[in-house]
């Protein structure tokens, strides 16, 4: 008998203060209990809520500047960060820095250099791309005549992007090299890639055959039905004209305004 009571004893050591909170329990007013019930379920719901807010909310604040090789990347990354001219190599790895945007809120931007060789762009942009706040896709403006089927293929590849797409980083097209004098206007690059993006899409068109417009990490650019402009696109978009050079040589400051001012928004 002696035995039996041990075991008991032994498979339930905290029956006792089990019965115990229970007794004080029951002589609770149910007013009160429910009380206390609701308000531990409102704080396991506020730390749910605040994890699932906290940990999948991603802070973006990487400027990227990207283009074909010599469009003026690395100098206009330079000029940004220090004002200085400085001659400059075709760049084969990514260069960074902290950037401090020209606004009352001193905001601080991470300002990365991706190459622009056709070999290295794509595993480059694949690094950076998810923590994109905005992208400076830099144009040579002189020879943009000559580049353009070039320009569009690696603007096109960016906007049918499904991180960039779903993320929506501000595209600041900068048509670069405004200082000379063959350089065509933001404007009509504008149009013209717009042209050629809208022809590009229809030759990539039998590539997105799923029902949401999208296969293979792509999305379709634009509209469907609709000739394709900038308007359409998730991010805002802006054409602006720079010259990191400078419109009166290397020794006096470059021509980077309108980009200093687009990055300040951010």
């Amino acid at each position: 008998m002696g035995q039996k009571a041990d075991q008991e004893m032994t498979e339930n050591p905290f029956e006792p203060y089990l019965d115990s909170i229970r007794q004080q329990l029951e002589a609770q007013d149910p007013v009160i209990l429910i009380g206390v019930i609701v308000a531990l379920a409102v704080v396991v719901i506020t730390c749910v809520f605040l994890k699932y807010f906290l940990t999948g909310k991603t802070v973006r604040s990487a400027v990227l500047l990207v283009g074909l090789c010599d469009s003026g990347k690395t100098l206009l990354f330079i000029r940004l960060l220090s004002g200085k001219f400085k001659r400059t190599l075709t760049s084969i790895t990514d260069n960074s820095a902290p950037y401090k945007a020209k606004n009352d809120r001193a905001s601080t931007w991470t300002l990365i250099d991706l190459p622009g060789h056709d070999s290295l762009r794509s595993q480059y942009l694949e690094k950076f791309k998810s923590a994109a706040r905005s992208i400076v896709f830099v144009v040579d403006s002189a020879i943009f005549q000559k580049e353009v089927r070039d320009v569009a293929e690696f603007l096109y590849m960016l906007l049918t992007d499904a991180v960039i797409s779903k993320n929506a980083p501000t595209l600041l097209v900068a048509c670069n090299k405004q200082d000379i004098a063959m350089a065509k206007s933001a404007k009509l690059i504008q149009q013209q890639l717009e042209k050629e993006l809208n022809t590009l899409r229809v030759t990539h068109s039998a590539a997105l055959s799923a029902q949401d417009g999208s296969v293979g990490g792509s999305v379709y650019l634009g509209k469907k039905g609709k000739d394709f402009n900038f308007s359409q696109l998730p991010m805002k978009v802006e054409f602006l004209e720079c010259s990191a050079r400078g419109s009166k040589g290397e020794e006096v400051e470059a021509d980077i305004e309108s980009l200093q001012k687009s990055l300040a928004k951010l």
